[in-house]
This record gives C-alpha cells, structure tokens and sequence, in this order.
C-alpha cells in the first residue's frame, strides 16, 4: 500500500477505498476549503458511494494513475464525498448537474470556487475522450487554464448558477389539497404503465416501490381495478425477473432492461425495505401466498447477511465481486450442472431461463453467463415447487463459496428507519413475532448508537464512531418507524419517542416561512442553499414521509395540532404536487389517509388474553391503509398522558373491547370481532367505483 491522504482517519468505507490514492484527497470539510482560498484553486469535487460500480471503474481508470493525480494535486484541492454520508451536499450539487446537462447520476463531478460555488458539473468521465466525450485529463487541463486566464468568466458563471439555484427554493404558492390530485396521479401512472412487462417506463426500470402502495391505496379507496392491475403485474414481474436474487432473495438495484432480467447488481438496504412494505401490502390486499413468500425471503437476505454485530442493519452490498460485476450472482450452464448433475441441472435451467449461450455478458471480462429468473413466472405444481426449492438450496450453498462482493458496513440511520418500519409492518401482515424482535432490537441499537446529547439524532455510525449531525430524512424515516413500531407491539415508549422527536425535529428543520422542512438543522453547517426536497425518488423525499408522520400522529394522540400541521405542509407543496403527482407517489399516500375516511381503532383489554387478540387480528389480517390501531392496556395508564381521549373507553363485561372513532366520535363499545369489521367497514367504504 502506498503513502496515505487525508481519507485515512475517515470511516465511511467509500472515503476509505480511496485513502491510498495518489490524489491528495480532502474529506469535504473547512481544512480543505482554507487551503483552496490560501493556494487561490478550484475544488474538485467526486461524489460517490460505496458500491457504486461506475465509481470504481473511474477510480480504477484515473484517481489511481499518477498521471491524473499529478493534475489534480498541481492545480486543484480535491474533495470526495460520501453521498451517502452527505446527502446534504450531493443533493444540492447534483442539481446543479442536473441543471447544467439535463441528467445526473454517479459519480457525480463538481468543480467549485473556493466559496463552494459551482462552475461545471458532471458525472462520469474516462480518463481519455472516446466517442465524442472529453476525458478526465482533458477536462482538467482545460479547467486549470481557463482558472488562469479567465477567472472572472468561471466566477460569473458560478454566481448565475448559484443564483439560478437560489431562485428555485423562492417561496412557492400555496393550495388547497383535494382529491382531484389523486386522480391525476393515477391517470398519469396508468398512461405510463408498460402493459406487457409491469413497471413504468422504459428501461432502465427501477422498482419505485411507493407508486406501488399509492396504487394500493387508490384501489382501495375507489375500487379501481386497473390500480390493482397494474400494482400486482409489477410486483410479479419484480419477483420473477433477474432484478430479483432468486437464491439468497432481495433485490438489485434496478433493471437494465424493459423486462426486469438484467440487473445493475448491487444491494441497497433502502431498496429491501421499501420492497419489503410493497409485497407486505401486496399479500393484505390480494392474500397471494406467492407475495408473502418474497417478502420472507426479503427478511432473510436482510438479516443474514446485512445485519450489524450491534443489531442495526449495514448500508449495502457491491456490484462488483472477483470476476466482474454480477459474477457472483451469475451461473454459466456447465457450473449449474456440475453442482447439480445433469438431470436437476436440466430442470434449473428451464426454471430459471439458462442458456449454453448466456443471457448476460460480463463487462470487464466478456464472459458469457446466466442471470437467473423465473422463466415461465411460478412453479407448475406443488412437487415441482418443492423440486425448485431444493434445486435453490443447492445452488445457494455452492454460490457461499465464491468471495462475496464487498459490503458497505456503515449503519445509516434514515435507512434504519425505513426496514424498521417494513419490518413492523411484516409483522402486522404475517404475524410472525420474530421479525417485530428484530425490528425493536434494530431501533434499539440505532438509539443507542445515534441519539444526540442534545435530544436529537445523528446520521451514520460506523467502527464505533457516530457522526454527521442528521437530516430530515433521518428524523422523517424513525419517526414512522417509531410509530410502526407502536402499532405492531403497542409499547407505548415508542409512541412517546415518536412525539419528542417530532418536537426536536420540528424546532430546527421546520421552514416557518414557506412551510415544510429543510434537508438540514439550522443547526449545521450551511451549504449554499437550503435545498427542500419534496420528490420522491429512490427514497421518498422527508415531506412525503412527515406528511404521512403528522397524519397518523394525529389520529393515535388524538392531538388536533398534528392534523393542522399535515394540512399546512400538504398546502406547502400541493401546487408543486399537482403539476405532475406521479412523481410524488408517497406524498400522494400521505395525502390519501390526510382527506380520509380514516378511522381510529382503540382496543382495550389485556395483551395476553385470546379475546384481545382476536381483535387484533381482526385489524391486522385486513389491508386497512387508513386505519390507525391504539391498545389501551388495563394495567397501565401510559395512553393518559399520549392519547388521553382514550381515558373513558373501558372492558365490557370483563372482556376486550374496541371502539371505532371516526374525526372526533367514537362508536360505542363492541367486543365481538365481526362486529368491529362491520364499523370499519361502514366507515371504510370504497368512495367510489365498486
């Protein structure tokens, strides 16, 4: 290994992989941006992440060469910056590359002023021009000159497009959230559904796993068929396709193609758990055995093999393995028949769509080989099925033997929050306790490690150190999954943690001018803006979530503030909303429960009683998107103080009893499930359609 650079005391894994660069790479921080002022440079900036494949091939191809290095230490102070660590920082820059070329992605490269200002933006480049794209030297031989001979041009055109930027967070006008949104955004995903393969869009798909439970809703709420449609066609091409790892179970990160068979191969915790909510809801809304199955598999990759020594869960799994990208996952005819001999080997690859040709080349290699998915989408019969589940076992236990791709070992705490919440919501759906101790130990250990002294979070835990002071998504994502939590176990400590942070993170994110939140404390140290985010992309956006927050705050505290503030923030940016709502499908679910009908279930008896427990079921075992779940237990008064309009609501007859509330009437008591289902029912009732 050769001489160190500034990365080495860093512990995100991302900065570490580039600590022996011959860059003299900064962390993004004031010691690298005082010596740019002192030695009069620009600041190149490479923004990326741990397992991202294109990151690699452009550290392979330039920040490893000394050629490059010697440009960039000469006439540049260069920074790199874990994405993933700083969303902050690569959301606001990624605009910015998103403004100047119309695309984004990563690595994402930024060149700056010594005042942060950004002069060129893109994302990656090869070492050398080819086909009609400059290369990294050219590019900063280019940059370094014109710093010498026109300064005063490159600061200009910062200043405009720091200006151009600014001028999008200008206060945006206000409306009226109404149902009419709703519609648009189902009108607009139905216009965009690819009817022969599931998905929306052309290729590259990526899962987008809360237009999925937006769909769900809407059908639940309207009885459109053709929202269920077009919901389950996509979960069935996701857990048929090569984008699903049929093996050892989770997901890719997207589909390269428009038939979801060739995956871009890395693993990201986010994906899992948001896939892991879709087919959870999936199988309330449908009962289809094949939804559950997925979603169990989901759980056992996650806790195999991304959990912490400390009982979180670890960022991600590379793309890239000994052998090429997707080696590890992908299978030649000859090495499915040496494990399995030739007569299972025949059958594995007709099940799973293999070729003596290969349906996949290797990028770095050229290798031809096999993605594996389900060629004709399920198992004919059931001796077949157990036929194909043996066949996977073997071929699992023969693939552990290859080195795995490397593992991003970081915790996160917004990604926490969100497989705590499917997590929660597994349980609810399947009833398994063990995935309700996984998530409570999971939010335990992400306390323990991340909360602040001050009552707040912070962001990333990694080697034993917690830093990054957190984002709104952290706040956002373990809120809902504090108040999962309480709705799958009913431990009203998580319910009251839920409230603090609330509290915390409204005190220091809140926009008291404009409404919704910023990315970032006003706390922290400030970028050049603060950017709002409200679209919900890979991971939905922070908004999206604490509007969802807000509303189920309300209705389980029964706190008329909370309703008031999630109306405030849907009037935030309904107008923004409106003008294309598919791009917003999680906000549109926050919205959906928001305009209701909602109920509000207040169980009362004791938890370990039959009696109880048949009205637990009654709720958990029925897709209710719009219903939220208290239990007043008889040994305690913790709901006095959090819920107090469950004070009077008390045991008919010494048995467990329900009451069904509806805005601020509560029905009368009923202690007998079918009768529940019934008030539910009548209260719940599709608007419209049938």
């Amino acid at each position: 290994m050769g001489p160190f650079n500034h990365l080495a005391r860093e512990k995100s894994p991302y900065l570490r992989q580039h600590m022996h660069n011959p860059v003299d790479w900064y962390p993004w921080g004031e010691e690298a941006f005082r010596r740019a002022g002192e030695e009069d440079k620009p600041v190149f900036v490479s923004i990326g992440y741990a397992t991202c494949h294109w990151c690699h091939v452009m550290a392979r191809e330039s920040f490893e060469d000394p050629g490059v290095a010697a440009l960039l230490n000469a006439h540049f102070i260069s920074v790199k910056v874990d994405r993933e660590e700083r969303p902050d920082i690569d959301s606001v820059y990624m605009a910015v590359c998103q403004q100047m070329t119309g695309q984004g992605g990563w690595p994402l490269t930024v060149v700056l002023t010594p005042q942060k200002e950004p002069f060129f933006a893109g994302t990656y480049f090869p070492k050398y021009g080819r086909r009609g794209s400059i290369g990294l030297v050219d590019l900063l031989t280019r940059i370094a000159r014109l710093w010498k001979e026109q300064r005063d041009e490159l600061q200009k055109s910062a200043g405009i497009i720091t200006a151009a930027l600014r001028q999008e967070t200008r206060k945006m006008p206000g409306g009226t959230p109404e149902e009419w949104v709703l519609d648009r955004g189902f009108d607009e995903l139905a216009a965009r559904f690819d009817p022969v393969n599931g998905g929306f869009g052309r290729a590259p798909k990526f899962p987008t796993p809360e237009t999925l439970l937006f769909l769900f809703r809407y059908w639940k709420r309207t009885g459109s068929s053709h929202a269920l449609l077009m919901a389950e066609q996509t979960l069935d091409a996701l857990r048929c396709g090569g984008i699903h790892d049929h093996l050892g179970g989770g997901f890719h990160r997207y589909s390269t193609d428009a038939q979801w068979r060739v995956p871009h191969f890395e693993k990201m915790l986010y994906d899992q758990a948001l896939l892991l909510m879709a087919f959870s809801e999936g199988w309330l809304a449908t009962k289809r055995p094949e939804y559950r199955k997925v979603a169990e598999d989901i759980i056992t990759y996650v806790t195999r093999d991304l959990s912490s020594p400390e009982g979180a869960f670890v960022s991600a799994e590379d793309a890239d393995s000994p052998g090429g990208e997707g080696a590890f996952y992908t299978w030649t005819r000859e090495e499915i028949d040496l494990v399995l001999g030739r007569e299972d080997g025949a059958f594995a690859a007709d099940l799973f769509g293999v070729t003596g040709t290969g349906n996949f080349s290797i990028p770095e290699t050229g290798k031809r080989t096999n993605v594996l998915f389900l060629r004709n989408g399920d198992l004919p019969n059931p001796v077949e099925s157990s036929r194909g589940e043996s066949v996977r076992q073997r071929l699992l236990a023969a693939r552990a033997a290859r080195t795995r791709p490397q593992r991003d070992d970081k915790v996160l705490t917004d990604w926490n929050g969100l497989i705590i919440s499917s997590l929660a919501q597994a349980y609810r759906a399947f009833g398994d306790p063990r995935y309700l101790t996984t998530a409570e130990q999971a939010m335990r250990a992400v306390l323990a490690q991340v909360r602040a002294p001050d009552g707040g979070l912070l962001h990333r835990y990694c080697d034993g150190d917690a830093a990054i002071p957190a984002f709104a998504d952290d706040y956002a994502f373990v809120i809902q999954a504090l108040i999962c939590l309480y709705e799958a176990g009913f431990d009203p400590v998580w319910l009251e943690t839920a409230t603090e942070l609330d509290r915390h993170f409204t005190g220091h994110f809140h926009d008291r001018e404009q409404g919704g939140y910023f990315p970032t404390s006003d706390l922290s140290d400030l970028l050049i803006l603060r950017k709002k985010e409200i679209y919900d992309g890979a991971i939905p956006s922070s908004n999206s979530v604490m509007l969802g927050n807000l509303v189920r705050l309300g209705h389980l505290t029964g706190d008329p503030t909370y309703e008031a503030r999630a109306f405030a923030l849907a009037e935030s940016f309904i107008s923004v909303v409106a003008q294309s709502p598919a791009a917003y499908a999680a906000f549109l679910c926050g919205l959906s429960h928001l305009l209701g009908p909602a109920t509000d279930i207040v169980i009362v008896g004791r938890k370990e009683k039959a009696d109880t427990w048949a009205l637990f079921a009654l709720v958990r075992e029925n897709y209710l998107p719009s219903v939220t779940v208290l239990f007043r237990d008889t040994g305690s008064s913790s709901l006095d103080i959090l819920a107090p309009f469950t004070r009077s609501m008390v045991m008919q007859d010494g048995k467990a009893t329900a009451y069904a509330c509806h805005g601020t009437i509560c029905s009368g008591p009923v202690t007998r499930p079918e009768d529940l289902a019934d008030k539910i029912s009548r209260k719940n009732e599709k608007i419209r359609g049938s």
